[in-house]
């Protein structure tokens, strides 16, 4: 058997233990030690993909499996995690579901302030902690009578009677033990808890007082400290807690010091025969002191979290069975305290986290400048660390490692800012003065070693000299110093507190640092996307300027609108207006502009929406100067495409179809429809990466051309809608939008078959229902921009349409490698 079992793989074991689970399960329950149980949760926690070794920029020792023989880390074979750009998809550390409450009475994650604003921060009424649970007299003394019988060994347990059997029988020490331990199971209060114990400790053993101390830590020094005194078996908990200062014992000072120094149990029978007692106390109460028994509370690790005191006997000294009951309570005790202090540690961490979420929520509200973003963080810091006054440095890289860019500095409410030399100041004077040091020799130390600093006592700290608090009428007595990281984890400034308050304490805590160097992280994004705003904000207004630059040059001459505005406006039928075979080549370049106008004019346009006759005029030149020197799209096809709308208006049937707004919508789109073309499509535009297609993903160029037709609507001397309601003038802009992005081929296709389903079964109505009118016009003015090809061939032939087709040909080899170059907007011709 031996042998048999020696020769077994570890594999073999494992496929066996995977066999038989029973068995796994209960040696596993059996054998497990506490580390094992604590390493698997550990893993089960942080446990990430396989194939990457780094968890939120902590490096993780790699498995058994992930090395090489040589003890290289081995790549995975699959690489499905980085996209064909070599970005890493993020892996998701947590599921929501590994947080679903289900059935704990969890409070809101998001509340509202007394202003109604959301808010992070949970008010006290509304979080969910434990109440303290205070021991009234009259419970003491109901504890007390119950456990009585076994103090007195003259009284015998009596017979099982019904008067006995119930909650008044006398009961053993094992049912006295646990009764105890159900009183302080359920209270979470470590305070509450404490007492308790001490409360049923003294009735355990019939001592006349007793005192619990709790194992602290500070700065790698443990210390035992007590906010209880004097507890006895009817004492409250009001009645037996010291508010303002804890009672604090060194290790080794004292009895209860030894105890928690060597974790050894002392029973002193007589203490003043006893050298390590302390007399001082009982000299100053006048209380004697005689015997003591004192025993370590450990958790369930053998940790001792704290150290149990009783006492006086009432009667002779503590024996040996009180040392084997103590013991047997304190080992439930250690557990309660354990579970107290963790609860504690939690709803400190969680309002904690409250706290910060309330923070990154206040310093991302308002981002507008960053003046703005400095001021919500010290504001808010000052207030959080109860400190006199703060400072922000922000890091020029540009300069040596002491030289900052920008300075920011507040001080708080409470603190007296105005002093002898102050009031001699004008207000401009006192508004300049800096109230801060800058401390360039610390904040240089921690921008350069990108590590917090936190000095509780400049007095006892040689290392820095505060030469700038003479100079400022301040005296600095507390620092703490953070470094200020943006998302690259490059130090971008520092932060400076100065001066903690005193009545929260004569230094910066490690909480302090802590919580300074968590909303530091949010500081740095804050800082940072501020600063993106102003770029971004500097860069629009640059744009407007030269958008005002590129209007003023883009509206035509008052001489050319003036010239215009003399000229005679003959009929539609002397240019020829009303028919589809219209042939613009017998129409100068001046005749098209007065052509255009007598569309308007015909269609009643100027009357109705009271158009300035001047603004028209300035307005159609300025459409047709903006308008490219290229092949096909200029004035003139913008022209014809008017042309062939304001046909189908007055001779296609169409006028009684559109109402007037959408025929002034109609013939602006139409005659701003390709404004600004460079002869190159849009697929052209894509290819070539050009900034329009970054502005705009699908039709690119259409886009354009809108914005370009706005640009010039809003420009001065060309408001021709300027006469419009709000709303017209909102509903006249959505119709041209509509037009001028329908000319898109893309759109005609997708908009098609709908058109012609509704045509084909007649099902249209066009005085009622606004899609089919939107259909309408998108077919409409698609066929207009086309209409050049549906000529006869010798207007054709004449004009830009078969240049242009004649031209392709000759350019073949440009089209091959760039596709749809010569096609002009994907437009068929």
């Amino acid at each position: 058997m031996t042998s048999g079992a020696n020769s077994l793989t570890k594999d073999q074991i494992e496929a066996w233990l995977d066999d038989h689970p029973d068995f796994t399960s209960d040696y596993f329950l059996r054998k497990a030690t506490q580390s094992m149980i604590n390493a698997w949760i550990a893993d089960r926690v942080i446990r990430i993909a396989a194939d990457d070794s780094r968890l939120g920029g902590i490096d993780r020792p790699p498995s058994r499996n992930s090395l090489k023989n040589d003890g290289e880390i081995a790549r995975p074979a699959s690489a499905s995690s980085e996209t064909s750009g070599g970005r890493k998809t993020p892996i998701r550390k947590i599921s929501h579901e590994e947080i679903n409450a289900r059935h704990l009475p969890l409070k809101p994650m998001v509340s509202t302030d007394e202003l109604g604003a959301p808010s992070f921060y949970t008010p006290e009424t509304m979080s969910p902690t434990v109440p303290r649970k205070s021991v009234t007299v009259s419970r003491a003394a109901e504890k007390l009578r119950r456990i009585s019988h076994y103090h007195n060994p003259m009284v015998n347990k009596p017979p099982p009677t019904e008067e006995v059997a119930g909650s008044d029988s006398v009961i053993d020490e094992r049912d006295m033990i646990m009764e105890l331990v159900l009183d302080i199971a359920m209270d979470l209060d470590v305070t509450s808890v404490s007492h308790r114990i001490l409360q049923n400790v003294s009735i355990l053993l019939d001592a006349d007082r007793c005192s619990l101390f709790l194992m602290r830590e500070k700065e790698g020094e443990k210390f035992l400290v007590s906010r209880l005194f004097d507890v006895n078996k009817k004492s409250s908990l009001e009645e037996t807690i010291v508010l303002k200062n804890e009672i604090r014992i060194n290790l080794g000072q004292g009895i209860a010091g030894l105890v928690g120094l060597t974790g050894n149990t002392l029973n002193i029978p007589d203490a003043y025969q006893d050298s390590r007692f302390n007399q001082t106390v009982d000299q100053k109460t006048g209380y004697k002191t005689r015997s003591i028994l004192c025993m370590p509370i450990k958790d369930s690790g053998k940790k001792i979290v704290g150290v149990a005191q009783v006492i006086n006997k009432s009667v002779g000294a503590f024996t040996k069975k009180d040392e084997k009951i103590f013991a047997s309570y304190l080992g439930f005790c250690g557990i309660a305290i354990h579970n107290a202090q963790l609860f504690e540690k939690i709803q400190l961490e969680n309002r904690r986290n409250e706290v910060l979420l309330d923070l990154a929520r206040a310093l991302f509200e308002e981002q507008v400048s960053l003046n703005v973003v400095m001021d919500t963080i010290l504001t808010h810091t000052t207030s959080l660390l109860s400190c006199e006054r703060s400072s922000v440095m922000l890091v020029d890289p540009t300069q040596p490692e002491d030289g900052f860019k920008h300075t920011f500095e507040h001080v708080s409410d409470e603190v007296q800012t105005v002093n002898h030399l102050g009031n001699c100041l004008n207000a401009e004077d006192k508004k300049s003065r800096r109230k801060v040091p800058f401390n360039i020799e610390i904040t240089s130390y921690v921008r350069k070693t990108g590590q917090s600093l936190n000095v509780s006592d400049v007095t006892k700290d040689k290392r820095f000299i505060f030469e700038e608090d003479a100079e400022l009428g301040f005296k600095t007595k507390s620092l703490l110093c953070v470094p200020i990281r943006d998302s690259l984890r490059q130090v971008i400034g520092v932060i400076q507190l100065l001066n903690k308050n005193r009545r929260t304490g004569n230094g910066f805590t490690k909480s302090d640092v802590q919580m300074l160097e968590a909303f530091a992280i949010f500081c740095g994004l804050g800082i940072s996307n501020a600063r993106i705003y102003e770029k971004t904000a500097k860069l629009a207004a640059k744009q407007q300027v030269v958008l005002e630059v590129l209007s003023y040059h883009a509206i035509a001459p008052a001489n050319d609108a003036l010239h215009l505005l003399q000229s005679d406006i003959r009929s539609s039928k002397s240019y020829d207006l009303l028919r589809y075979q219209f042939d613009d080549s017998i129409l100068t370049d001046h005749d098209t502009m007065k052509a255009a106008i007598r569309m308007f004019i015909d269609l009643n346009m100027i009357e109705k929406f009271h158009i300035d006759y001047k603004c028209l005029c300035r307005w159609i030149a300025s459409v047709k100067r903006n308008y490219r020197n290229v092949r096909y799209h200029n004035w003139r096809h913008a022209f014809n495409v008017c042309q062939s709308a304001f046909c189908m208006m007055k001779t296609g049937g169409l006028s009684p179809v559109f109402s007037a707004t959408e025929k002034l919508a109609l013939l602006v789109a139409c005659l701003s429809h390709d404004l600004d073309h460079r002869g190159t499509n849009n697929a052209f535009q894509a290819k070539v990466e050009h900034p329009l297609a970054r502005l705009y993903s699908t039709s690119t160029m259409e886009h354009h051309h809108y914005n370009q037709c706005l640009m010039l609507l809003q420009s001065d001397g060309c408001e021709i809608l300027s006469q419009l309601s709000s709303a017209e003038y909102a509903h006249v802009i959505k119709l041209i939008q509509h037009a001028i992005i329908s000319t898109d081929l893309a759109i005609y296709f997708q908009n098609r078959q709908e058109f012609f389903d509704i045509v084909d079964r007649q099902q249209q109505n066009w005085s009622d229902n606004e899609h089919h009118k939107e259909l309408l016009r998108s077919v409409v003015i698609t066929g207009c921009d086309i209409a050049g090809i549906t000529k006869p061939w010798n207007i054709q032939t004449k004009g830009y349409a078969y240049d242009r087709y004649r031209r392709v040909g000759h350019h073949k080899a440009l089209a091959n490698r760039i596709q749809g170059c010569a096609t002009g907007s994907g437009r068929i011709f």
